[in-house]
């Protein structure tokens, strides 16, 4: 295990130019398996309030794609927005309490689980209307263009997103004016509840995206964590370099519902067995035993530690106070 996670802080993006090792993938991706299961328990047992969205099955899409950023580059994000807040390196206790609105969360308990952020790490925030992480991303690749910063943004989106006017202006933006964004498409297959190639005669968003706008993109396997990484990788230097922005969708799938408590029934029991017998931390394991990087007895620390990290994290937020009532003035537009 890397140094960083061993001593419970969570795994964060590397420096530029330097690409993370499976080992590092499988510990975020660990984490936030353990966060995601845990929160959804919660959640059932009425400890978090709002809306809860879970990212389980589609962890190697955020542990890949943050492990190719630097610490300075931006995120924007979704509902469905926990791992890749994790992964961007967000300080693990701080997710929690802002999940359980306590004054110790990242937004001191204003932004709950769907509005999420860490301006320090990066995080633009999360954000509950479909594809807004777009025209935001692009607004910061803008800025960092501008500044001559070399920073990258960001935006992780569902395929249901690509259907939204803001998208495409947001693209089209991009591309003329040659801006350093990396538009991550996570392609869950269902917006919400409906099958999201019943929306579109082009059902492959990387080929509708680089034929009407001029942009290099391109499809991946979303839950092979080594292959999200080394094209993010790629994508992310290309942008750097003044190259333009690049899109890269990644085929994935959510185990659980639009949000939990959802009974998917639009699924059915085939397609989510077979989705799930390609576990992304699954395939990882896999192959760092047959490669001889690891053996079943680290893999398995890993897994227990990223579990105790997760249930300290809880215990914590459990015990954190309510926010002063004063606090719902604070960070207002005029105050």
């Amino acid at each position: 295990m890397s140094d960083g996670y061993a001593t419970g802080a969570p795994p964060a993006p590397g420096e530029r130019g330097e690409r993370a090792s499976l080992v590092q993938l499988y510990e975020t991706m660990a984490l936030i398996r353990a966060f995601e299961t845990r929160v959804a328990a919660l959640y059932r047992d009425s400890e978090i309030p709002g809306f809860v969205h879970t990212s389980l099955g589609q962890e190697a899409v955020a542990a890949g794609v943050c492990a190719a950023l630097t610490g300075e580059d931006y995120v924007a994000t979704t509902h469905r927005g926990h791992g890749h807040v994790l992964a961007k390196g967000a300080d693990v206790d701080g997710m929690m309490a802002e999940l359980f609105a306590k004054e110790t969360g990242l937004c001191r308990g204003k932004g709950g689980s769907m509005h999420v952020a860490d301006p320090s790490k990066g995080i633009l925030g999360a954000n509950a209307i479909v594809g807004a992480s777009i025209p935001l991303a692009v607004g910061a690749g803008l800025s960092s263009k501008l500044l001559s910063q070399g920073r990258v943004a960001v935006a992780f989106f569902g395929e249901g997103a690509v259907n939204q006017g803001a998208f495409h202006e947001a693209v089209n933006l991009a591309a003329i004016w040659d801006l350093p964004v990396l538009f991550v498409c996570e392609n869950n297959i269902y917006a919400e509840f409906t099958d999201s190639t019943t929306m579109t005669r082009v059902a492959n968003v990387a080929q509708r995206t680089a034929g009407g706008y001029g942009i290099e993109a391109s499809s991946h396997d979303g839950n092979d964590v080594a292959a999200v990484h080394a094209a993010t990788h790629d994508a992310a230097e290309r942008c750097r370099s003044g190259a333009g922005p690049v899109l890269l969708e990644f085929a994935t799938y959510r185990w659980h519902g639009h949000y939990e408590g959802d009974g998917q029934p639009y699924k059915s029991e085939q397609e989510a067995s077979e989705w799930r017998s390609r576990d992304p931390l699954e395939q990882a394991a896999a192959r760092l035993l047959a490669d001889g990087d690891a053996d079943a007895p680290h893999l398995a620390a890993v897994r227990a530690d990223a579990a105790t990290r997760v249930e300290r994290a809880t215990e914590l937020a459990r015990a954190a106070s309510e926010p002063a009532d004063e606090e719902a003035y604070q960070h207002v537009f005029g105050n």
